[in-house]
């Protein structure tokens, strides 16, 4: 003679369920884990008060701020190489760019990226050159009197040696492991049009390891910098003179 399994209604809905199934609901591995599962939102917001007590409580007040910077410009980076990602919405892959950058305050800049696609960038303060040698082509800018690229010099600039940041970029800054991060958000419209927001990682010998520009397009320009130092520049290092035969145009027809 076979014995059928032994069930029971369900006190909360009225359906049967068989003597497994409630061993199972009754199992102390898997009944604490539906337990457990209850608090999960008050742990992540108890989590998240705790983060946000420690961002808090790491916030450079404007005095320490003002230090970090008067110290960052008392012995300037004049060199570096970078590697540069470029993350562009309307592409699936991301554009990845490495090469060397000079730099002398407030807004002298050599810029030479290497690889399949070459380019040399370099202003002297007066005007800005972009050569790109494999078409033997190069452009010439004008800087100053209120030029279209003077905001894109400028934040260039604030990249390595944060010169002048103060009166065109709102500054947050935080203590961070072995260095500071840094949040720059523009104040004139006409730099708001170049970016949104600058973050930087200063290291803790005050040199730059990394920045991330978010542009008004959703475009993002992740650069990280290495072998920085701080040695004098020549004035030639910021001189261009196109090679013969180059086209030259001037984009701003000027």
């Amino acid at each position: 003679m076979r014995c059928r399994q032994w069930r029971r209604l369900s006190p909360r809905c009225g359906v049967k369920i068989s003597q497994g199934k409630m061993n199972n609901q009754m199992n102390p591995i898997i009944q604490p884990r539906r337990i457990c599962l209850r608090p999960v939102p008050i742990l992540n917001a108890l989590f998240f008060c705790v983060v946000a007590c420690i961002a808090e409580a790491e916030q450079l007040s404007d005095t320490d701020l003002k230090n970090l910077l008067a110290r960052i410009r008392e012995n300037p980076v004049t060199r570096a190489d970078f590697q540069e990602q470029r993350v562009i919405r309307l592409m699936n892959k991301p554009i990845v760019n490495s090469g060397k950058v000079w730099f002398q305050p407030p807004n002298k800049f050599r810029r030479e990226v290497k690889g399949d696609s070459p380019s040399l960038t370099v202003s002297d303060g007066r005007q800005l050159w972009i050569y790109y040698p494999n078409f033997k082509s190069a452009e010439r800018y004008p800087l100053g009197k209120r030029s279209p690229l003077d905001s894109t010099i400028a934040a260039i600039n604030s990249a390595l040696n944060l010169e002048n940041v103060e009166s065109t970029f709102h500054i947050a800054a935080a203590r961070a492991d072995n260095g500071w991060e840094l949040e720059l958000t523009p104040r004139t419209p006409s730099m708001k049009r170049v970016f949104q927001k600058l973050t930087m990682r200063i290291s803790d010998n005050l040199q730059t390891e990394r920045t991330e520009m978010l542009q008004p397009n959703g475009d993002r320009i992740a650069t990280t910098y290495s072998n920085q130092t701080r040695a004098p520049l020549p004035p030639s290092t910021f001189e261009f003179t196109p090679p013969p035969g180059t086209d030259i145009s001037t984009p701003l027809g000027q």
